[in-house]
This record gives C-alpha cells, sequence and structure tokens, in this order.
C-alpha cells in the first residue's frame, strides 16, 4: 500500500503514516516499507515453496489459501481483546440477546448463535427489516442486549435500531467490517475489523471474530457449556428414534 492507501485502511491521515515511520527512525515511508518487502522476502526464502504455477488452480488455490492465512493473522494480532472480555461479561449479564445481522453477516450470526444456544442464553436472530426491527425494538428491555453484526457500511437500519435501542435503555455492542462505519458511534462497544478489499474477505473475518468470541464464553463461563453437545445429541438420537 501507499501511504494514503494505509491511512485509509486504519483510518488515519497519510501524514499520520509519514511521521510514524520517521518516529521508527525512517526517513520516511518508503525507506519503512523498502526494509519490511526485504523481511518478507527473506521469510519466504526460508520456507518451502509451492510447486504450482501463477496460472492454474493450484496456483489459485495456494495463492487463497495464502491470503486467508496472512487474513487470520493480521485479525488475531489486532483484535482488541479488552473489548472481547467486556462483550463476554455484557452477553452474561443480559437477559435475553438480539443478534442483528446484514445480509453477509448472517453466517457471523449463526456462529454466535450456536455458541450462545450451547451455552443456555436466551438468544434470537433478528431480521433487518424495518417491520421485524421495530418489534424488537419495542419489545427490548433493559437488560437486553443488541449486538449487531455488520459487514457493509450502507446498512442505516443497523445503525438507527442500535439508536433505537440505546434509547430504550437496552446495552448494545457491534461487531463490524470496520471502524468507520456509522453503526460505531451508536454503541460504546465496539469490535472492529480493518478495512478489506471485498465483501468476501470482511465476512470470513466477522465469522473468525464471532467464533473468537464465542470461544471466550466458554472459556470464561465453562459450567454452562458443561455437556451440553452432549445432551443435544442424546436428546437428538431420541427424537431420531420416535415413533408416532
Amino acid at each position: 500500500m501507499t501511504a494514503t492507501e494505509l491511512g485509509h485502511a486504519i483510518n488515519v491521515d497519510a501524514t499520520t503514516v509519514v511521521r510514524f515511520s520517521q518516529q521508527l527512525g525512517y526517513g520516511g515511508y518508503p525507506e519503512l516499507l523498502r526494509e519490511i518487502r526485504e523481511k518478507i522476502k527473506s521469510q519466504l526464502l526460508a520456507q518451502p515453496q509451492k510447486t504450482g504455477e501463477a496460472d492454474s488452480l493450484e496456483g489459485v488455490v495456494d495463492t487463497a489459501m495464502a491470503e486467508l492465512d496472512s487474513l487470520f493473522e493480521q485479525t488475531r494480532r489486532l483484535m482488541d481483546i479488552e473489548v472481547v472480555q467486556r462483550l463476554v461479561n455484557r452477553i452474561e449479564k443480559a437477559d435475553k440477546i438480539y443478534l442483528l445481522p446484514d445480509t453477509h453477516a448472517r453466517s457471523a450470526a449463526q456462529i454466535l448463535q450456536n455458541n450462545l444456544d450451547r451455552g443456555g442464553y436466551s438468544a434470537a436472530t433478528v431480521d433487518s427489516g424495518v417491520i421485524e426491527l421495530a418489534r424488537v425494538i419495542r419489545l427490548i428491555k433493559k437488560k437486553d442486549l443488541l449486538i449487531a453484526l455488520q459487514t457493509i457500511p450502507e446498512s442505516d437500519r443497523i445503525a438507527a435500531a442500535l439508536h433505537e435501542a440505546r434509547s430504550a435503555g437496552a446495552r448494545t455492542a457491534a461487531i463490524l467490517g470496520a471502524a468507520s462505519f456509522s453503526s460505531s458511534q451508536q454503541t460504546d462497544l465496539v469490535l472492529f475489523a480493518y478495512a478489506q478489499p471485498s465483501v468476501d474477505l470482511t465476512t470470513i473475518v466477522l465469522n473468525a471474530m464471532a467464533y473468537a468470541v464465542g470461544q471466550g464464553l466458554r472459556w470464561q463461563f465453562p459450567d454452562r457449556f458443561s455437556g451440553s453437545d452432549h445432551s443435544i445429541l442424546q436428546l437428538a438420537s431420541r427424537i431420531h428414534k420416535h415413533k408416532d
């Protein structure tokens, strides 16, 4: 990335990127970039290389998997663990939890919903239609929690729903594809990814973040999850064997 592109990706001015480079002792951002490139090249040369040609199915798959490796590592390093801890605690204290995903974040909501169900939390995933949102917000209570999951910034309904829920006294939180989304201004608890070049990659990041939150719940409150998977399998077996 150029300094301008990097600044846009992390929501700062390009001059901040330059000053940061200089603060580290470099003459400017290009000098820092050159050193990073050389380090990456040396690391790659020290690792076993794939044999697939770039213009082949094997090469395309290798590139895609390497891209995901980098994406998950970036997400791991940049996730704010303090925010994850606060979200886990907020989930535990809520009477009822509402998950509000946009279209592309439904898989992330499903991942989180599955963990909440296994932990015995009272949770529901809400459709982002206007009538459904109005119905939920009208019923939401002060000890309830509304969690928005958003991959694209165009979902103004989600920002409006968070605003209305806060006005009603309910707790709110958001897992967002970028810090610049307007939804981030409507809640005091935001777990955000860094902007990705495609909605597909943003969706994958949100899935990973939802999975991490679910694992955090399992670690923080193990008694809630103890034996839950076994109980579900036993019940499923009884339902399967049941005859009218």
